[in-house]
């Protein structure tokens, strides 16, 4: 979470649409579209592909439902979502390759939007060197046509 907000952060700083930030620990696009709009976009990026979103996390109402809950008057997220999905066909793929990429299964895109900020992050994890770079190219697919105008 903490190199979600510094990067966020930086992306901020640095609006273009869209801005693409890096490091060591994500992937992560801003945008002007709406939020609506990214959502949107992120479920048909990932139907169109005939894959399954198999769980939105509402992490943004439940960090504003428990923020007095956990002492906080922080508003982090005026909208923060995660959609999990999976890939039969690439999972068994990098599975057969190493058992134990087990862990990063199923995949992750996030949609968030900062209070008082008109742009839209998209991102992701990044996933190590070897055979998880074709998840990776996968979300990076996803996330860019998320955000196509």
């Amino acid at each position: 979470m903490k190199h979600f907000a510094a990067a966020t952060f930086a992306i901020s700083t640095l609006f273009a649409i869209p801005a693409l930030a890096q490091d060591q620990d994500m992937v992560s696009y801003t945008t002007g579209l709406d939020y609506e709009d990214v959502t949107f976009g992120l479920e048909s990026a990932i139907t169109d592909r005939g894959f399954v979103v198999d769980h939105v996390s509402h992490v943004g109402e439940m960090l504003e439902r428990t923020r007095a809950d956990v002492g906080s008057d922080v508003v982090l997220f005026e909208q923060a979502d995660v959609y999990s999905f999976c890939s039969a066909k690439l999972s068994r793929q990098v599975m057969e390759a190493n058992p134990m990429n087990i862990t990063f299964c199923p995949y992750d895109i996030f949609v968030a939007q900062r209070p008082g900020e008109d742009s839209v992050t998209i991102g992701f994890r990044s996933f190590p060197e070897g055979e998880m770079q074709i998840i990776q190219t996968l979300l990076d697919e996803i996330a860019q046509e998320a955000i196509e105008e």
